[in-house]
């Protein structure tokens, strides 16, 4: 049976195939996972926060690194018609109004409705194999970006090892940033002796290879993990294989990682690639920390002239900051597309919740009407107009306008508006010295004025470390206390809160 048919809209497609399995229905429950095989953890999509593998139920048994007892009961959730809560992101859209398409039907509709069907039918607590499968050997990543952290990236690590935790940061998801992430790498950069590592390949000689559509490898950076070459060098010996194989790139790696990416994508039947960005030049920059335009740009063109791409996704992670040039940002998509076809770039729109303090919900309400009056006009004026900007992409587009006119709290126990503004000040403040760069040089003048304008935490009051994971905050204290004093920061007098998410959205 097929997918979605070519005159049905999602909203049709969702009521016809997937609401009446169950309203809660997801089809990436089943058969899509994403797995962080140097942690350990695993989450069905990008949206819920990732639950831990326990090793014991690994050992057993290889598929455990997808079928875990948790998600088992979750799709029991799902057959029963309950929402579970992890899957907040898509009840949050699909509340706004009934025509609103979340996500769990783009998740859905890349699979078959005979594979659906049988997903439905299958008891909830049988092993069932992926049919999309992202995984991270590892976090090493030559990256910093704004939104990451220490677990994802060992530039992060570096960076928090180096100079202590970020301070006075109290808002839920805000947490991430005071731990080194050594949590995230127990068996080392080289992952040696790791048994989820060990099962992967297991499963992958015994299963895998025969019943995944698509494997898409992420990190941190993949191009910097030894295993992700390993996997490349078996499928240079095993050229017939059917699987796609999908990679997630930040395209800034060293030129010589970046070449034998084009070289090796010729082994593939179908080659995809994923990078990530949503704001344009200087903006891109500064929010992805380690990134140069001119560098990631010019290798999407080398990918796609000398590489073997089929397709081109690009990944946008939608942050409070990334709107003062999103509209830019999709200018330069539009010349991609004319250039190299309608999916390269195909352009993805997740809205970023965690660290909640930059999300886009923090932003004033006249702020995000104006960015949000400016994405519309854009909309009917370029996106609209243009035949390679395809249904998904509008709909992207407009449901991000919905969401900054609409939503006003990002998820449930978000923390106060007030401690996420302290938060965006304090961040920022501390992010701008410690990565050599300038918000106030950066951003335009109405939101640099309204950045100013936030009371600031005084950053003496020294939080305590989260787990005993990272060291003490020992830099630019000196900075900081005179910066203080110069601009009149104030005590924070909600002090930490308990209750905070130490985890975080990334692409």
């Amino acid at each position: 049976m097929t997918k979605k048919r070519k005159t049905e809209t999602y909203q049709e497609y969702r009521d016809r195939v997937i609401n009446p399995i169950s309203p809660s229905f997801c089809g990436a429950k089943w058969y899509n996972a994403t797995i962080w095989l140097n942690s350990g953890t695993t989450a069905s999509c990008h949206h819920p926060p990732a639950h831990k593998i326990p090793v014991e139920e690994v050992l057993r048994n290889p598929k455990a690194i997808h079928n875990t007892s948790y998600k088992k009961m979750v799709r029991k959730q799902m057959l029963e018609g309950e929402r579970p809560k992890e899957c907040e992101y898509c009840w949050k859209v699909e509340d706004i109004g009934p025509n609103n398409v979340s996500d769990r039907v783009y998740k859905s509709v890349i699979y078959t409705e005979d594979q659906l069907a049988e997903a439905s039918k299958t008891h909830w607590n049988d092993d069932v194999n992926l049919k999309t499968l992202e995984i991270a050997f590892d976090a090493n990543c030559n990256y910093a970006c704004s939104y990451c952290n220490a677990s994802f990236s060992t530039t992060w690590q570096n960076d928090i090892r180096k100079d202590g935790a970020y301070q006075n940061l109290v808002s839920d998801g805000a947490r991430a940033f005071q731990q080194d992430g050594k949590w995230a790498m127990p068996y080392g950069k080289k992952n040696e002796g790791n048994p989820y590592v060990d099962a992967f390949f297991k499963w992958w000689k015994s299963d895998l290879q025969y019943t995944l559509q698509e494997l898409r490898v992420t990190g941190g950076e993949a191009t910097m993990s030894q295993d992700f070459w390993r996997l490349l060098e078996w499928w240079q010996s095993n050229k017939d294989c059917d699987v796609r194989l999908a990679v997630n790139s930040n395209l800034g790696a060293k030129p010589e990682l970046i070449d034998r990416l084009a070289r090796e994508s010729h082994a593939f039947k179908e080659f995809d690639l994923y990078t990530s960005n949503e704001s344009f030049g200087g903006h891109a920059e500064y929010i992805r920390d380690g990134l140069v335009w001119n560098t990631w740009l010019d290798n999407i063109h080398k990918m796609m002239n000398e590489g073997n791409v089929r397709e081109l996704h690009m990944m946008m992670t939608i942050n409070a900051l990334c709107l003062f040039s999103i509209t830019d940002f999709m200018d330069e998509m539009i010349k991609l597309k004319e250039r190299y076809g309608q999916f390269a770039p195909a352009m993805s729109f997740n809205i970023l919740r965690f660290p909640s303090f930059q999300s886009a919900v923090t932003l004033p309400q006249d702020i995000k009407k104006r960015l949000a009056d400016n994405l519309e006009y854009w909309l009917h004026r370029v996106g609209k107009q243009h035949e390679l900007f395809f249904d998904m992409e509008q709909q992207g587009v407009e449901r991000l306008i919905n969401y900054l006119r609409e939503v006003q709290v990002g998820h449930q126990f978000t923390s106060s508006i007030e401690s996420r503004e302290r938060d965006f000040k304090s961040f920022y403040s501390q992010y701008d010295i410690r990565r050599n760069k300038s918000f106030a040089k950066t951003f335009p003048k109405d939101i640099v004025d309204w950045y100013e304008s936030i009371p600031m935490t005084d950053l003496k009051q020294l939080q305590d470390i989260v787990d005993g994971d990272s060291t003490k905050g020992n830099m630019m204290k000196r900075e900081l206390e005179e910066r203080a004093k110069k601009e009149g920061w104030v005590l924070d007098p909600q002090g930490p809160n308990p209750g905070s998410q130490e985890y975080v959205e990334t692409n």
